[in-house]
């Protein structure tokens, strides 16, 4: 396996996935920092009393969003939405801050209900790297353009735009929660701790030899669906592989007696599952007892705990996206699959460029 893992990236990793993901913290350092009113003058314009926030985009783009909206929750002045489609909330009011992320800038969904928003009068934030979106803040002077840097995958960008989009917020009040230099160094240590070519007989690399078989889910309490949803998606594209989440306490009203393992009732589906559980420090302590209950009860052979290190929600939500980012891109290679490759989006969006 040391030698296997190193082997299979230097023979698939063609696009640096690898190096993307070493990349993360100075990535959020160098998007914290260009966020301020020195460099973004027009931050004052928009540091006003906002009902609430809502963002707008697709896939890796639109990840930031659902952290966004599950921080507000927990510490937020007001609420924030994430909405992914073609069309704007029919809810929505322009007393609501618009988000708008493409990091291609040229996510049709994300043109149209941003188009859409603007006519209605809306105040728009614009984060991308360039295209058409970037293009709409020299067309109104209620969008404000905060650019990134290009040249690789939306997924593989996350450090680029949810920074951003995080210091967006914070610069306005709307968070108060920041990452201190302290748990950005942690970061850095998970990184470097996590990492499949330096620690190539590690134990992301060991899970991944592990998971290779099996169908996998993904579960955890409600304030880490970000992160669970974040891994789903990186398994997909990152490695090919499906993967069905839930999250507690929801799951012990429904989806706990489909994983069976009481009394008499042993599914051979649930056994066979790869279950990965996430946990934080913060976990209300009733749902602590339905996890551990979930897990001593649960009948699948293959199950692991995946922990969030970190001061606040903030740091333990980006400690899991580090190792699932690095979980993720093993399993792709152990599949034999370059881990940027994502020929069935081309492919459709070639079809609907063909359409249109």
């Amino acid at each position: 396996m040391d030698e296997g893992i190193i082997r299979l990236a230097n023979a698939l990793d063609t696009e640096d996935m690898i190096g993307f993901t070493r990349a993360f913290v100075e990535d959020f350092k160098t998007g914290r920092n260009c966020v301020n009113r020195e460099l973004l003058p027009w931050i004052e314009d928009i540091d006003k009393g906002w009902t609430g926030v809502l963002c707008l985009g697709m896939g890796g783009s639109a990840a930031g969003g659902d952290f966004l909206a599950t921080l507000c929750d927990h510490k937020g002045a007001v609420p924030v939405r994430c909405h992914r489609g073609y069309d704007i909330p029919s809810w929505w009011t322009p007393d609501w801050l618009v988000i708008s992320t493409s990091y291609s800038g040229n996510t049709e969904e994300t043109l149209s209900s941003t188009v859409q928003a603007m006519d209605m009068g809306a105040t728009v934030v614009v984060i991308a790297s360039g295209g058409e979106l970037a293009g709409l803040s020299e067309l109104s002077e209620k969008v404000h353009l905060i650019s990134c840097p290009s040249g690789q995958p939306p997924r593989s960008a996350f450090g680029h735009i949810f920074s951003r989009q995080l210091s967006v917020l914070v610069e306005i009040g709307i968070l108060q929660t920041e990452i201190s230099n302290h748990a950005l160094a942690r970061l850095q240590d998970a990184i470097d701790d996590c990492d499949i070519i330096a620690h190539p007989e590690g134990d992301v690399a060991s899970l991944a030899l592990n998971m290779m078989e099996n169908p996998i889910a993904i579960v955890g309490p409600d304030e880490l669906m970000p992160a669970i949803n974040r891994f789903k998606n990186q398994l997909n594209e990152n490695s090919s592989r499906f993967a069905r989440t839930s999250v507690f306490p929801e799951l012990n009203h429904n989806e706990t007696v489909a994983w069976g393992g009481v009394g008499d009732d042993q599914d051979p589906e649930s056994s066979n599952q790869a279950l990965v559980v996430m946990s934080w420090d913060g976990i209300h302590p009733r749902v602590m007892k339905r996890m551990d209950w979930f897990v001593s009860n649960c009948p699948s052979q293959h199950a692991w705990k995946m922990h969030g290190d970190g001061d606040t929600l903030l740091e333990s939500l980006l400690h899991l996206c580090i190792m699932m980012d690095w979980l993720s891109i093993a399993l792709g290679l152990l599949h034999g699959k370059d881990p940027s490759a994502i020929e069935p989006i081309i492919s459709l969006k070639k079809y609907l460029s063909d359409m249109s």
